[in-house]
Order: structure tokens, then sequence, then C-alpha cells
């Protein structure tokens, strides 16, 4: 009878507990709280709790319930369906998140409807899938980001006819951007380990009512993964270990990070390894492309070799170490602390683009050797934040960091027995200080100042490769030169109506540069350069719902960038034959911004995006010809080079067309598709007007995705367009052996396409394989402007497991 009695509870047990769901994320397998469950007329209802949890005893088997939450597509199943596998039951992200939260405009937690700038979000789910080689990559997946290539060790952002120095990057909060960021094509977004980014946030449009000097064009915000606590007292561990591998450059990536947590303090290790061979280029497009000869060394002799696969990028290959440390502290509700540190090393990489150049004859090379010397990064960066009821704030975040930079540049021409070199270190040192107000009725305001301090190290060397006798020779910059700024900003958001939001904000900007030029190597006609510029900017702009699924949001905005020590102070050469010398004479430049944005929802099946965007540049910082000591010409590492220098000498102008679609056809399969469109113009000095130097070409993607519990894949299409000869910038043409060659002769930029095939496949809730096609069809090509054809058809695959 006992025995009977108990088998009798444990059955009703079970069928209790057996009518217990859990409702999870499709994709990151993270509980869903607050999601309502209902039959057809509602007269029986479940809601999840914090642990996405709902009972289902009150509903029929077979009945069939819906399953709804404001950030989730809707779904219906029966019980019966539900429980038979295993009770777990799976919902997919809707196409647009109205309640999605950024951090880039203010510092501080906003929700994206209210925002009047575009913002493109790139979440940690989508950068596993599309499983990027470099964060160069993760920013050109995207389909927004347009990305100049000059070696396979690089990756210069271009957004909406800027890049380089007046783009800024910063990570967690910090800005990255230093004194020596130049206005050639910049690589140091590789330091950034795509493994360790949690998620990216990129303004388009200026950004320095927040950010400062540099943010004309865009700010990219890379955030990393955080140290994350324990639910409890207890100690808890986790992590994750992935490996990649690709075809086209012999790839080898090993990734492995871990998380220990207890419910005040916490700890995260990260460590990513990249071995890259060099890189095979496409069987199908321009023959220029071809590598055929490159130069060999041997018993202090250079020779050109036939190469033997004119596929084969050599050299490309280089390795790459990437190590991130956070701490973290929570000593109560009100206060946290994250303390991070990273580092990324590169070894010796060569500019391909510089290699391939043809001698004066067009029958030989121009140099021997080419290369960059390790690029290293190290920031180490302390968070305060303080939440409470202060007289002044409901928030206080208080940054301070301190980073480190390391990058040399090594040449030599063919049969010449000098190498020359130079190498630069610059030390940073900065401290934020962000409020957050929003006890002003509807009125939020945050506000806050920020100091900034670079100090330069540069040393120029030239080595006889024969006796090794080291000698010194001029450095690319003044040595000791310090660069800083001191900045104070106030922005608002105004709630005007629920549907209808203001931001708008001002910031007032000072700059210093002190730097003494040593005159052992040139006669320079000025001893020192010290600027001393103010700036003041600001924005204005709304966001508008008509409807609840029609958005338009409008912004003005300015931006401007302050000389840095590489356009007052640097020496080296720009092109063949070509040498940029320091003018101490420069100003801020400015630029002037409006954009108007479209978003309209259909029902959830459809969202269409558009954004149309003009921009004029004043003061513009442009390299041109210029006078040193009265001459036009001067001896520059052994070569009669013409002299040019960077001046406030020209006007410009941007403008363009951003669009993007999603498209639900089922469940399922999606399609999402960008393009973009962009014009620019530079003014010369006589009045005429050229071509904008980094004003991409039209671009754009499509993909068709397919989604389910287990499987994600992504068939798609990038697409390029044609610079024309008569639209290619005056700087480009003279490298036309990075070009393709018309009818005529002449160098343009081709037009191109791809086609490619990602896939991820959950194997169980704690491994996943990955298996990518990129370039199908074997594509011979090369982006504008970039030295170095992309990588053929590739196949990557790769293996993630969490534990």
């Amino acid at each position: 009878m006992n025995k009977f009695l108990f088998l009798l509870i444990f059955l009703c047990v079970q069928s209790i507990f057996a009518q217990q769901i859990t409702v999870l994320d499709v994709e990151t397998r993270e509980p869903i709280s607050n999601v309502a469950i209902y039959n057809y007329d509602h007269s029986k209802t479940a809601l999840t709790d914090f642990d996405g949890n709902a009972d289902l005893k009150f509903f029929h088997p077979g009945e069939r319930i819906t399953f709804r939450h404001l950030s989730y597509q809707l779904r219906k199943n029966t019980k019966e369906q539900i429980l038979k596998h295993g009770g777990q039951f799976y919902m997919v992200m809707k196409a647009e998140e109205l309640d999605e939260v950024v951090m880039s405009v203010s510092k501080w937690e906003q929700q994206k409807k209210d925002i009047p700038n575009k913002i493109a979000v790139i979440d940690g789910r989508d950068i596993t899938f599309s499983s990027p080689q470099t964060s160069a990559d993760l920013l050109q997946n995207s389909g927004k980001v347009f990305v100049q290539k000059s070696q396979m060790g690089g990756g210069s952002p271009m957004i909406r006819g800027f890049a380089t120095n007046r783009l800024l990057l910063s990570v967690d909060g910090v800005r990255m951007n230093n004194a020596i960021f130049r206005g050639g094509n910049l690589q140091n977004v590789i330091s950034i380990d795509p493994y360790s980014v949690k998620n990216t946030e990129i303004i388009f449009g200026p950004g320095s009512v927040i950010y400062g000097s540099d943010a004309i064009g865009g700010v990219m915000n890379f955030y990393t993964k955080k140290a994350e606590f324990s639910t409890s007292d207890s100690l808890s561990f986790s992590g994750n270990a992935s490996y990649r591998f690709a075809s086209v450059n012999t790839e080898n990536t090993v990734h492995v990070d871990f998380n220990l947590g207890k419910e005040k303090w916490a700890f995260l290790t990260s460590a990513t390894y990249n071995s890259f061979q060099d890189m095979k280029m496409g069987s199908h497009g321009p023959d220029s492309y071809l590598r055929n000869q490159y130069v060999s060394t041997g018993n202090g002799m250079d020779v050109l070799v036939d190469n033997q696969n004119a596929k084969n990028q050599n050299p490309t290959g280089y390795n790459q170490f990437n190590l991130m440390q956070k701490i973290a502290y929570k000593p109560n509700n009100t206060w946290h602390y994250d303390f991070g540190l990273h580092y990324s090393e590169t070894s010796d990489y060569s500019r391909y683009d510089r290699l391939i150049r043809p001698d004066g004859s067009g029958e030989g090379l121009r140099s021997a050797e080419w290369f960059y010397g390790p690029q290293k990064w190290f920031m180490g960066n302390l968070q305060m934040k303080k939440r409470g009821k202060g007289i002044f704030y409901d928030g206080l975040k208080i940054t301070t960091a301190y980073q480190h930079f390391e990058e040399s540049r090594n040449d030599r021409g063919f049969q010449d027995v000098v190498r020359y070199s130079t190498e630069e270190k610059v030390d940073a040192v900065s401290t934020n200080i962000d409020f957050e107000n929003k006890k002003i009725g509807d009125l939020r305001l945050y506000y806050g100042g920020e100091y900034i301090f670079n100090k330069v190290g540069s040393v120029g060397s030239q080595e006889n490769i024969e006796t090794h006798l080291v000698s010194g020779t001029a450095s690319r910059y003044p040595d000791g030169a310090i660069w800083q700024t001191l900045a104070g900003y106030v922005n608002g958001e105004y709630k005007a109506k629920p549907n209808f939001t203001l931001l708008s904000g001002l910031r007032y900007s000072h700059v210093w540069i002190d730097a003494d030029f040593d005159k052992t190597y040139y006669p320079f006609p000025f001893d020192d350069a010290n600027l001393n510029n103010g700036a003041l900017t600001g924005s204005l702009g709304f966001s508008w719902f008509p409807k609840a699924d029609l958005q338009i949001t409008f912004n003005g905005s300015t931006g401007f960038r302050a000389p840095n020590v590489d356009d007052v102070g640097k020496i080296f050469d720009s092109e063949p034959g070509a040498v940029v010398v320091p003018n101490p004479d420069l100003e801020p430049e400015y630029a002037y911004n409006i954009e108007l944005g479209v978003q309209k929802n259909f029902n959830d099946k459809l969202v269409f995006k558009s954004a149309a965007f003009y921009t004029y540049l004043v003061d513009a910082l442009v390299r041109r010809d210029y006078l040193f000591n009265g001459e036009s010409e001067i001896l520059y590492n052994g070569e009669m080079s013409s002299v040019q220098a960077i001046q406030n000498a020209a006007k410009a102008y941007v403008y363009g067309f951003e669009f993007g679609l999603e498209a639900f056809l089922t469940d399922n399969v999606s399609v999402v598709s960008n393009l973009t469109i962009t014009e620019g113009i530079e003014e010369e000095d006589d009045g005429t007007e050229s071509p904008g130097r980094h004003v991409a070409p039209t671009f754009g993607d499509l993909h068709l995705v397919y989604k389910n519990q287990r499987l994600r894949s992504d068939l798609f299409v990038n697409y390029n367009g044609e610079i024309p000869f008569d639209d290619l910038a005056a700087s480009e043409r003279s490298k036309d052996y990075i070009y393709a060659l018309n009818a005529e002769g002449n160098p343009y930029s081709p037009s191109w396409y791809t086609l490619n095939f990602r896939s991820q496949y959950e194997v169980s809730n704690a491994m996943k394989v990955s298996l990518n096609l990129e370039n199908i069809t074997d594509q011979r090509y090369r982006s504008y402007s970039s030295g170095i054809s992309a990588p053929g058809i590739n196949l990557i695959v790769g293996l993630g497991y969490k534990f």
C-alpha cells in the first residue's frame, strides 16, 4: 500500500513538472522573461518568470497557444508539441527592436528609437556568426562600412566620404585616436581582438559633441566583454574556446576565454593567437593584379624572381597575439568598478602596396623591402560608476586610461645597401568624467569633461645591410612632441511628446601642440610648432513617430578636427617622388552636416530604412605642393622628391544615400540588404574641383538567411560599383600600379561582386561548428584604393565550445 501511494504521488509530481516549459532566445539560448502566453479567446493565460519558465497545466494538450513578447516575433504552437521537444520553446527577435539600447551618443544608455543619428549596432551574435578575421573585417561584414587595405595586416574604414584621422575609434569608451593618427590609411583597428568584442556601435556623421576632435565622418565604438558576477555567493566558472581555419591564407586562429565570478568580484581572461600565411587572390579578374615577380635577397644581393604562382601575394603573411584581462568589483548596488587590461602585438608585416611599385624604368620593382615593425598596443582602463541620488546627477562615471602605442617603418630600395627605419612610440593618458541627470521632468541631461595628454617619441636610423653599421637619420616626427586637449560638453534629450524626442548638445574643446624640430638633418626654417586652438561644436535633431510603425529622424551637427602632431611635424614619402614636410601654421578644419532618416515597419514582416546626408568641410587639412626654404624639391632617402605639406587649403563636400531592408518571409527565412551611395568633391587651390580621395564606390550586399533552433545559414552577395578614371581622386591616379587600366591605359577601379555562403550549426548547447565558403566564383578584385587584392575562393572552418 505504501509503495502504491508513493508511486501515485511520484506520478502526480512528474505530471505537474512535465507541464513546466522554458522560453529561450533561439540564438543566445538565454531565457526570456515576461512572455505572455494565452489561448485563442484569452480565457487561459500565463507569464514567463525571470528564468523564462511558465506553467501550462491549464492548457489542453492540443490547444493552440500564442506566445507574445514586445521584442520577439509572435509564435504559436500546441502544448503537446512543446512538451515533445523537452519543454523548451524558442523565439526569434523581431526585425527592429524599438527598445534597443545604445550607449554611443551620450555614453549612457539611451533607447535607439529616441536618437536622431544613424547608428548601426553589430551585436555578439552577428560577430560570432560572421567569424571575422580581424576587427576591420568585423566592420566590413556589417555591409555598412567600406574598408580599404594596403596589406593583409590592415584595414582602414571609410564612412560617408571620410577615413583615417577623420573617424574616431574608441574601446570601452576610451578614445584610441592618438597624436600620430595620420591622413593616410590606418591599420590600428586590427589591434582590437574581434573575439573579445561584445558589440560594436557605429555613429554615422559627426560625433564631436561627445567625442571631440577627429569625429567628423563617424565614430566606431567597440565594447569588449565584461567580467560576469555570480548570482550567488558561490564561485561560478564558465568560458569559451574556439578555433578557425581559412584556406586562402592558411589561417590558424585559436581563442580561449574564461570567467570566474562571485557575488561581488569577477575576473575575465581572454587570449587569441592568429597565424596568417601569404594571401592568394582569385582567378578571374584583371591580369595587372597578378604578382608575377618579387624581390628575393640572398648573399647580400637583390634579384627579381619569377613567382611560381602569380596569384600568391608574396609577402603578406604575419602573426598576431591579443590578451585581455578584466576585473570587476561591486561592493554594493551604488558603486561598480571595472578594470581592464588590453595588449596586442603583431609580428613584422609587409606593406604590400609599396612592394609592387615599379621602378623608374617600369621593368623592375622600386623596393626590396618595405615592412612595418611589430604594431603594439597596450591599454589599462579603470572605470568607476555610481548610481544614486546625487545633488546634480543620477549617474556618475569616471574613466581614466593609459595607452602605449608602438609602430615602425622600414624600407630599402632595390639593390640599395641602406635600410631606412623610423620608430614611433606614443604614451597617452586620458580622464573622462560623465554625468547623467534624469530628474528634470521629461528632460534628461548628460554632461561632463575630458582631458587627454599625448607624448610622442620618434627616432630615425639607417643601417648598411652589408656592414651592419647603424647611423642616425631624420625621425618621422619631432621627438618629444606633446598634444593635449581639455573639453567640456552638455547633451540634452527632451521627450516633448511620447512620439517626439529632441536631442541637442554643445561642446567646447581646446587643443595644444608643443613640438621642437631637430635641424640636424634638415635646415627647417622654424624651430618649433606651438598651436593653441579652440573649437565649439553643436548638434540638434529629433526623432518623430507620426505613426507607431513609421519613424522620421533629422539631425544637424558640426564636427571638427584639430591638427595633430602628424599634420604639423611629419616627414615621410607620401608617394613615389614626393616627400611631405612639416607645416607649423595649421588651424582646425570644420564640418557642417545635415541628415534625414526614414524607417517604416510593415507589420513586422518588412522593415525599410533610408537616410540622406550632406557634409560640408571647410579649411580642410589636405596634402598640397609646398616650398621648403624656397625649394620645390629636396633630397629624401637618397631620392630627389617634390615637396608637399599638410595645409588648410581646400573645401570639400560629401553627400549620399543609405538604404537598408529586412524582409521576414517566414518564421525561419529572411532577406537582408544594404546599399550605400556616396559622392564627394574637393576644391583645389585654383577653384577647380576634383573627386574626394576617401569617397567609397557604391557598395552593398544582399543576404538570404535561414534560421531554426540549431542551424543558421546565409547565402549572400557583396558588390561594389566602378570608379572610372574621371572620378578617381588626383592622388589615386598617381598610384596606377594598384589599379586596373581602362581601354585608354588610364587607371580605374573596376566593379566587382562575390557570392558567399556562411553556416553555423549548434551540435549541442555547448558546441557550435561553422562552415563558410567565400568568393565562391573565385573573383580577382581589389577594393577601391587597396594595394592588396582580396581573397580568392576561401573555405573557412570554425569550432566553438562553451564550458
